[in-house]
């Protein structure tokens, strides 16, 4: 993904620092140094800004019978429907919850 506005401000920035009597040396290591941190920037808030995925299909979801259990308090929780077979375990507490039944 191009991000053309990011290349602008850099240039910008660049032809200003050599305009007010800079060094080239210090304008190319400023320019690189700024070019990476906004590329970054441009990057993460893109990457947040994304939307959750759809939940599949009802036909796609599989049934399981699988149950697990809060180490921390105590809580069991009995999953029936998932997206697939093997699915990951549920959070509680802040941490992940123990599997108590095999997965058939």
């Amino acid at each position: 993904m191009k991000h053309p506005i990011v290349n602008g401000i850099v240039v910008v920035g660049a032809a200003a620092a050599l305009l007010a009597g800079y060094g080239i040396l210090a304008v190319v290591v400023a320019a690189v140094a700024c070019w990476l941190i906004l590329r970054v920037g441009v990057l993460m808030l893109g990457g947040m800004a994304r939307p959750i995925p759809e939940p599949p299909p009802a036909g796609e979801l599989r049934k399981v019978k699988i149950a697990y259990r809060c180490e921390v308090c105590g809580a069991e929780v009995r999953m029936t429907v998932a997206p697939d077979a093997d699915p990951e375990p549920p959070r509680h507490c802040q941490d992940e919850m123990t599997l108590m039944t095999p997965v058939e």
